[in-house]
């Protein structure tokens, strides 16, 4: 059993939302069933991982980014397939009166079970001859039937079948009916890609696993157009960019792998997709995928809407380009890399130290500053001032309890320095620099904290 299968995820979940990475959402009105509100640890986080994934999928592939918009026009839904075809597989037990997925009801207790290769009918006889009770309840199983997953809404006062609309399900289909103005206005040459990060919504049947599957949540996504023949070469690109990249971020080799889809799960316009997968303490879960979507979303939607969505080449020829997309789910994201950097070390008897071992280029806080007694908050704070003003470093000053308890409060959220005001800095103006992983400290003088620090970037 690998390290991380030993973690115990409710720990996990207890020590982040009681440390302020995650909130429930609404709790002071009982909650919503499986959402929850980031804090300020957590957003932090998250706005580095966005600022590192436009740094090295935007800006130095020389991509372009946009923001399209959460409503469109419901025709959009029409040409992908999404009114069709995006749905789950809905079965209620008559018992409880409640609605689940069969894959994963079959997943949790028939894990034998290749569920990507069942089908419907397998799934429901393997529901209905094996499982009597479930979720705490006797079991009266009805058929099973799609469920689509978008969310409806209306635009306008007046509720009518023509005022009707969806929430997006992915941020994708933005960047498709956009791929004319986008490829005009920047003169872009293919091969180009086109990103954005946004939220997207599913009404998810069972969402659970904590933040690993809601009905809300924020995507990377990156539309990479370029010519058929080029494809394939494009495909791995992107596939090893991305492995790269969350090991970049901290992930441990170890805890991830890519999988590609056999040809049973690939979607039907999908000329191939590999999944990078993380090792979550309930087991290999999703973190993102990466897909050869062919030309279809393009001609989908020039078919629907009587536009041309082709690209005009150097020789004047005419070609409908093929895409590659890069899908990086933030908030899995978010909770791979929090569950990878939890740790609990036994200091002492009875002593169990809890340090959360992020990259110092992701944490909440990178630099924390303490007076050694609140006499010295005057000196402690003039060096927090002074990195504030003259480095971008996240900075957190902390004067209460004792050093140790403060040292460890910042263990506890991943901050990777604690800068240390004392008497000796009086003297010779140096201050003493723990480290958070070694808890080793040394002595450096203040004017040399920001040349220090920097030499941890990335």
């Amino acid at each position: 059993m690998s390290k991380n299968q030993k973690k115990n995820i409710q720990t996990i979940i207890n020590h982040l939302k009681t440390q302020g990475f995650v909130y429930q959402n609404s709790e002071i009105y009982g909650g919503v069933i499986n959402t929850w509100d980031y804090g300020p640890l957590a957003c932090n986080i998250m706005s580095q991982i966005k600022k590192y994934w436009i740094r090295d999928f935007i800006t130095r592939e020389k991509n372009f980014q946009i923001d399209s918009k959460i409503i469109m026009n419901p025709n959009v839904w029409k040409a992908s397939g999404h009114v069709d075809n995006f749905s789950d597989f809905l079965i209620e037990n008559k018992v409880n009166q409640k609605r689940y997925r069969a894959d994963h009801i079959v997943k949790d207790l028939f894990p034998e079970v290749n569920v990507e290769k069942s089908t419907l009918s397998e799934l429901e006889k393997i529901i209905k001859e094996k499982v009597k009770e479930y979720d705490g309840s006797k079991t009266n199983w009805g058929e099973i039937r799609p469920f689509n997953l978008m969310f409806k809404t209306q635009m306008g006062a007046i509720d009518t079948q023509a005022s009707h609309t969806f929430l997006r399900p992915e941020t994708a289909q933005g960047i498709f009916v956009n791929f004319k103005n986008v490829a005009r206005t920047t003169r872009a040459k293919l091969p180009f890609g086109i990103g954005q990060i946004g939220k997207s919504f599913r009404n998810e049947i069972t969402p659970r696993d904590f933040i690993f599957r809601t009905r809300e949540f924020e995507q990377m996504e990156l539309e990479f157009f370029c010519l058929e023949k080029e494809s394939d070469k494009f495909y791995k690109y992107w596939i090893k960019k991305c492995a790269d990249f969350v090991k970049f971020l901290g992930l441990k080799k170890e805890n991830i792998r890519i999988r590609p889809h056999e040809k049973e799960e690939l979607s039907h316009y999908s000329k191939g997709t590999s999944d990078i997968e993380y090792l979550f303490p309930f087991g290999w879960g999703e973190l993102l995928g990466i897909a050869n979507r062919g030309n279809y979303d393009l001609t989908q939607h020039s078919k629907f809407s009587n536009t041309e969505l082709d690209y005009l080449l150097e020789d004047g020829s005419k070609v409908i380009p093929y895409c590659i997309e890069p899908s990086i789910g933030l908030d899995r994201l978010l909770l791979a890399l929090l569950i990878d950097a939890y740790n609990e070390e036994e200091i002492a008897k009875d002593d169990i130290r809890i340090v959360l071992k992020l990259d110092f280029n992701i944490s909440p806080y990178q630099v924390a500053v303490f007076p050694l007694m609140k006499k010295l908050n005057k000196e402690a704070l003039e060096i927090y001032d002074s990195l504030l003003q003259t480095t971008d470093l996240r900075l957190i000053y902390d004067e209460t309890g004792s050093i140790g308890k403060r040292y460890r409060r910042q263990d506890a959220i991943g901050t990777k320095f604690a800068i240390t005001v004392d008497f000796e800095t009086l003297e010779n103006k140096t201050v003493t620099v723990r480290e958070r992983d070694s808890m080793e400290q040394k002595r450096i003088p203040i004017n040399d904290l920001k040349t220090y620090f920097e030499n941890f970037r990335k």
